[in-house]
C-alpha cells in the first residue's frame, strides 16, 4: 500500500453493496424538475426512481438534488502546478508552449506516491466542486529518469487508487505518446516520461482494463495524445488493436499546432481526423478550439463529443471554441478541467457561455430554442456529452445510472424566494460551488457540508508531497 494512502473507501464490499433510499423534495430528472422524488440505490446504482412519491421511514431526505457533472478531461498531476505558472517569462511572450516548459520541469521530480497524493487531492476537490466522474488523460508512464517501472501501469493505477479513496467515478485513458512534432520528430528530454512503444502501451492498457473491469463505476479507453505526438500509421494501429471504447485525443488547441499540421500535410488537425479516420460517437476531441465553419459542421455530424475546458483554455490563452455555431449544428460537447487551475463545475459552464457573449456581444447565447434557461441548457448538454465521452452510465438521475447526486443548499441566501426553475441558473451564474452542500457518489456520501469526508488525510498527504517537490526545485 502506498505510504500516503490507507484502505480505499471503495474496496469495502459492505459499502459497495449497501442499499440507500433518498427522498428529494425536488430533483432534476432527464425531463426537468420533478417534485417528491424517491430514489432507491443498491451497489452504487439507481434501482428505481418513483415520482410523486411519499417518504418512507428511514428515507434520507433532502430538499433539492441534481445529477453530478462528468469531467471528461483531467491531467491530475497538473493540480500541483496551480498558481505556479503565473509569472511573466523573460522573453515577454508567454503562451501554451512556454507554460509547457514549466510543466516539464515540474514533473521531472514526481514519483508514484507523489502522483497518487496529488490525484487524490484533485479528485476530492472535483467532488466538492460538483464533478462526480472523471476521464483521466494519463500520459506520465515512466520514472523521472525515463526508465520503466516494474509494472508499466504503475502510475496509471495510482489514479485508480486515488479514485477509490475519494469515490469519484473513473474512466482511465492511458495515453500513447511517441514524438515531439508532426511526422514522428524525436521526443525532447522534457517528454521522456511520456514515451512508449506500441507493445508497451498495449501492456499498459491490458493491465488497466484487468484492474478496473467495466461497469457503472470504472471504464478504460485510449488516448492517442495528438497528431503531433502520434504518427498516422501508429494511430491506425491503436484504433485497430483496441476494443471499442472511448477514444480521446487533443486536437487544434493552439494556432501553432494548426499551422504546423498544415505545413506538414496540407490539412488542419480536425480536418485530418475527419478525413483520414472514422470519427464516431466513441470519440472525444479535446479542445478543438480552432475550427473552420466546415469543420464545425462536420464534427457535429460525426456524433463525437468536443471536450471543452474553458477555464484552462482561458488561462493558457488558447482561444475561444465556436460554441454558438457548434451548438446550433446540434454538436455534442462536454466539460473538462484539464490543468485544474480552478475546480468549479459551474464555473466551467459559466466561462463557456461568457466566452461566447464576449465574442458575439450578446447574451444567453447557448440557451436552446424553446428553453429559456441558459444554465439548464448548459448543464443538460454537458451531462449528456460527458456520459457519452466517458462511456459510463452517469449524468442522470435515472434507473441504471450511477447514483451521483449534488445536494443543493436550500438555505443558501442566493436561493431565497426562488423556485426550482431558477436553481440551475443560480448555481451556474451566481452561487457556484458554494451552493453544493453535500455530494453523493455511487450512493455514498463523499462530501458533507461542503467538505470531502477524507479531506484531512488527503490534505496532509498533499502538503507533504508539495513541500518535498518544491524544496527539491
Amino acid at each position: 500500500m502506498p505510504r500516503h494512502i490507507r484502505e480505499p473507501l471503495a474496496v469495502n464490499p459492505e459499502k459497495r453493496a449497501m442499499s440507500r433510499t433518498f427522498f428529494f423534495d425536488s430533483a432534476w430528472l432527464p425531463d426537468g424538475w420533478r417534485r417528491n422524488v424517491r430514489v432507491s440505490v443498491r451497489a452504487g446504482v439507481i434501482e428505481r426512481v418513483a415520482l410523486d412519491a411519499v417518504p418512507h421511514p428511514g428515507d434520507e431526505r433532502s430538499s433539492r438534488a441534481i445529477a453530478g457533472l462528468p469531467n471528461v478531461h483531467s491531467h491530475a498531476f497538473q493540480r500541483s502546478m496551480a498558481g505556479l505558472a503565473e509569472r511573466r517569462g523573460p522573453q515577454g511572450a508567454d503562451d501554451f508552449w512556454s507554460w509547457r516548459e514549466v510543466m516539464y520541469r515540474f514533473l521531472a521530480r514526481m514519483g508514484p506516491d507523489d502522483l497518487e497524493a496529488i490525484a487524490a487531492y484533485a479528485y476530492a476537490d472535483m467532488l466538492e466542486a460538483g464533478f462526480t466522474s472523471v476521464g483521466e488523460f494519463h500520459y506520465l508512464h515512466l520514472s523521472p529518469e525515463g526508465a520503466p517501472y516494474g509494472n508499466p501501469a504503475e502510475l496509471a493505477l495510482r489514479h485508480a487508487a486515488a479514485a477509490d479513496l475519494t469515490g469519484i467515478g473513473l474512466t482511465l485513458l492511458p495515453v500513447f505518446y511517441e514524438s515531439s512534432g508532426f511526422g514522428g520528430a524525436a521526443p525532447t528530454p522534457g517528454q521522456r516520461r511520456f514515451i512508449t512503444d506500441l507493445d508497451t502501451f498495449a501492456d499498459i492498457v491490458a493491465r488497466v482494463r484487468a484492474h478496473l473491469g467495466q461497469g457503472a463505476h470504472r471504464n478504460t479507453g485510449i488516448a492517442p495524445h495528438s497528431l503531433r505526438a502520434v504518427t498516422a500509421d501508429h494511430l491506425h494501429t491503436l484504433l485497430c488493436q483496441n476494443p471499442p471504447g472511448p477514444v480521446h485525443i487533443h486536437a487544434a488547441e493552439q494556432m501553432k499546432e494548426v499551422e504546423d499540421c498544415l505545413a506538414y500535410c496540407g490539412l488542419r488537425p480536425v480536418e485530418w481526423l475527419l478525413r483520414r479516420t472514422e470519427v464516431t460517437a466513441q470519440w472525444c476531441l479535446v479542445h478543438a478550439t480552432h475550427l473552420t465553419a466546415e469543420e464545425t459542421a462536420e464534427l457535429a455530424r460525426s456524433g463525437a463529443v468536443a471536450g471543452l475546458c474553458p477555464l484552462t483554455e482561458a488561462n493558457l490563452g488558447d482561444g475561444i471554441f465556436p460554441a454558438a455555431a457548434y451548438h446550433g449544428a446540434q454538436g455534442r460537447w462536454a466539460i473538462g478541467t484539464d490543468s485544474h487551475i480552478l475546480l468549479d463545475a459551474a464555473g466551467e459552464l459559466r466561462q463557456l457561455e461568457y466566452s461566447q457573449r464576449l465574442t458575439l456581444r450578446s447574451r444567453n447565447i447557448l440557451a436552446s430554442p424553446g428553453q429559456h434557461s441558459t444554465g439548464e441548457t448548459l448543464y443538460q448538454t454537458a451531462l449528456a456529452g460527458g456520459a457519452q465521452a466517458l462511456g459510463l452510465p452517469v449524468g442522470a438521475i435515472a434507473k441504471g445510472c450511477r447514483a451521483d447526486f449534488l445536494i443543493l443548499d436550500a438555505a443558501h441566501p442566493d436561493l431565497a424566494g426562488r423556485g426550482e426553475d431558477a436553481a440551475v441558473d443560480t448555481w451556474v451564474f451566481a452561487a457556484g460551488r458554494s451552493l453544493i452542500r453535500d455530494v453523493i457518489a455511487a450512493g455514498r456520501t463523499v462530501v458533507s457540508n461542503r467538505r470531502h469526508i477524507e479531506r484531512d488525510r488527503i490534505d496532509a498527504a498533499f502538503r507533504r508531497t508539495m513541500t518535498g517537490l518544491l524544496r527539491a526545485a
